[in-house]
């Protein structure tokens, strides 16, 4: 019953995830700012859940160092992500999304010295097959699909380096420093850019609710709650689980947005490739494992 139960959360956690990209529609400010009232709100957040556990900010100066410059990845894998939603749409965006798979095969080998395995390559080649569909048949949406791939690219980098870092590490205190680093580098960027003006960042009501919602439920709740489902369930559930993201977020969009959302056929064949090649990843390389 227990398992059932922290299965169901599970879902409930990665339909969360699916509505990040709905709100980033709806939020009427640019992506740049919508991300420095994300990651603010989010680090603020992780601040509170880590005193209530009763836990500690105290960590090196070179651990420090380091988080905060991983938050510019954060950063900047958010912000190429809310703007290809802002200049696309929800459905493109989270369908090119879902070659981070692709990107994490690349990337992880490299920075991780681990051997590169044939099925990542043969699984890469479809993916690539899936992205070309999509800009094949979806030429309109092509400056949005870009910003998605590079957001996608840059989800992979941070996922194999956090990885790295968050190995025996208290993930929520390294969070915290991502989010603050995120803000500060924004923040900075944002003083020194030429066309920098307050008025920029001016919100309606309904952009404080949306915001609110994107950085305790969306970012610092759903994450921490994953932390905690992974002592229940095993790793691969729930990376299989998360993996359902870009589909509930498609569908979500489909019945929020209704016509803006709808694609051409060539789009969903492309994005069923990508996502059964995501899906497919796991399981065989468990039976490669099995059988090298």
């Amino acid at each position: 019953m227990k398992n059932t139960r922290s299965l169901v959360q599970l879902h409930i956690i990665v339909l969360i995830l699916g509505f990040t990209a709905i709100l980033g529609k709806l939020i009427t400010i640019q992506a740049i700012e919508l991300v420095w009232y994300r990651t603010l709100i989010a680090a603020v957040f992780l601040l509170i859940i880590i005193k209530l556990k009763k836990g500690s900010i105290k960590i090196s100066f070179k651990e420090m160092s380091t988080y905060l410059l991983v938050g510019f990845v954060v950063a900047a894998h958010w912000i190429t992500f809310f703007h290809a939603i802002k200049v696309s749409n929800v459905s493109v965006t989270l369908a090119c999304l879902s070659t981070t798979t692709l990107f994490t095969g690349i990337v992880e080998p490299i920075v991780m010295k681990r051997k590169f395995y044939w099925i990542e390559a043969v699984l890469g080649i479809f993916i690539i097959i899936g992205v070309f569909m999509i800009f094949e048949f979806e030429t309109r949406y092509k400056l949005g699909i870009m910003f998605a791939l590079t957001s996608a690219f840059l989800a992979g980098v941070f996922s194999v380096i956090n990885k790295k870092l968050t190995h025996g590490k208290n993930a929520q205190q390294i969070s915290f420093y991502e989010m603050l680093g995120g803000f500060i580098i924004i923040t900075l960027y944002l003083i020194i850019s030429p066309g920098f003006s307050i008025g920029k960042f001016s919100i309606t009501y309904m952009d404080i609710v949306y915001l609110l919602i994107l950085g305790s439920i969306c970012t610092a709740y759903a994450f921490t709650t994953v932390i905690e489902l992974m002592k229940k369930i095993s790793a691969y559930v729930v990376v299989l689980s998360i993996n359902l993201e870009p589909v509930y977020g498609v569908i979500l969009a489909y019945f929020i947005f209704g016509s803006s959302e709808y694609m051409s056929t060539g789009f969903y064949s492309g994005a069923l490739i990508i996502i059964l090649c995501v899906f497919m990843y796991q399981p065989l390389m468990r039976v490669f494992h099995k059988t090298a």
